[in-house]
């Protein structure tokens, strides 16, 4: 007969930690005490917790387990961008970047392996769908990300200052585990990240806007990409789903929601040549967005294998930027960070068993296009 399973504490919130010591017949207090050993001095076994019992010490060690994910590969780009990837428990791994940019240390997570938002332009969405992570496995990034930097020399610097759910995966579409880990960042317990250094990156699960606005303050990125329905359908399939009119109305309501001054909303629009980049999507987008407090971060798209589209011209960038900019939306240019490893925006593609089967659909397209196109070029 088979040990039980150990729980993993690395993935449980202030008030599941306490509920979990209440159940053993502990104190509540005892939740603060591992919290903080795990979160700030980085422990991964028991005995390391030294203003803990010896006897409870070892009452944990039989039940309980501080386990994140297994680094499988660490690279480190030219401009300072570093990158792993993390094995994923039953196969499969993610990828998350972290992004220094002077005192500020940005840390992308992922939240499933794989996709379940196909949309055409990243590299992920063409690797198909496995599962999605826990929240051991979200938290987890930070907490080996963390230990990378080594031992902080006291617990009010962390080279981690901001976290962004733009990695792998839809947040949404796993949003209760999300919302824990993204609990356990907010928490002083944790990591002690405020609510306006959290960003929050959905391609436009208009339900769970809602309910995360209710649920937790943190900022909101919206992966728009389009200024019509038509384009976006094509760009980002969960449109069919909830159109234009209906994610712009919850923008508008989650702005109203959250407590903070700064309410703005990151619209977030990849430039791609000929596609999403004339002067008419941009007069498109100044009227799309009216009304709603938000910024626009135009990110230059960066390419793949057999992607089927390029990056936009640097001219119709800058074009584009100064339109927006001119009509009253703060607009800036993201700069790309971390190509030289595969790293940047839509390049993250980690190791994914695809139950959906999208990978090999789209292999088998990309073949098939290769081949009319080398067909056509002799028979020129």
């Amino acid at each position: 007969m088979s040990a039980p399973q150990k729980v993993n504490l690395l993935g449980f919130s202030r008030e599941q930690m306490e509920t979990f010591f209440l159940e053993m017949g502990e104190k509540k207090f005892r939740a603060q005490q591992v919290m903080k050993w795990i979160h700030h001095h980085q422990a991964d076994h028991f005995d390391q917790m030294t203003d803990v019992g010896k006897a409870l010490r070892q009452k944990l060690t039989e039940v309980a387990e501080i386990r994140g994910p297994k680094v499988l590969h660490e690279g480190i780009s030219r401009d300072g961008t570093r990158k792993w990837v993390f094995e994923a428990d039953g196969g499969g791994a993610v990828e998350t970047v972290f992004i220094p940019d002077g005192r500020r240390g940005t840390l992308c997570v992922s939240s499933q392996v794989g996709c379940a938002v196909d949309c055409g332009f990243c590299s992920t969405g063409k690797q198909g769908f496995q599962r999605d992570l826990t929240s051991a496995e979200i938290i987890g990034q930070v907490w080996q990300a963390g230990r990378a930097f080594g031992p902080r020399r006291n617990l009010g610097e962390h080279p981690i200052t901001n976290v962004v759910m733009m990695g792998m995966g839809e947040p949404l579409l796993n949003y209760g585990e999300v919302l824990t880990a993204m609990r356990i960042m907010k928490d002083d317990l944790g990591y002690g990240i405020g609510k306006k250094r959290i960003t929050l990156s959905t391609s436009g699960v208009v339900p769970k806007i809602d309910q995360l606005s209710q649920d937790l303050d943190v900022a909101l990125a919206v992966s728009l990409h389009a200024p019509n329905d038509e384009l976006r359908n094509e760009l980002v399939p969960l449109n069919r789903k909830y159109p234009l009119a209906e994610l712009m109305a919850a923008c508008k309501r989650y702005s109203d929601n959250i407590t903070h001054r700064h309410n703005t909303i990151t619209m977030e629009y990849v430039m791609l040549r000929d596609v999403n980049d004339k002067p008419e999507h941009a007069r498109q987008l100044v009227k799309l967005l009216n009304g709603i407090p938000v910024k626009v971060n135009l990110i230059p798209f960066n390419p793949f294998p057999h992607a089927g589209y390029e990056r936009s011209r640097k001219k119709d960038i800058l074009e584009f930027h100064k339109f927006l900019n001119n009509h009253g939306l703060l607009t800036t240019v993201r700069t790309t960070r971390g190509d030289d490893i595969d790293a940047a925006c839509g390049q993250l593609v980690g190791t994914v068993q695809d139950r959906t089967r999208r990978a090999e659909r789209w292999k088998k397209s990309v073949f098939h296009r290769t081949e009319q196109a080398d067909g056509n070029a002799a028979s020129v």
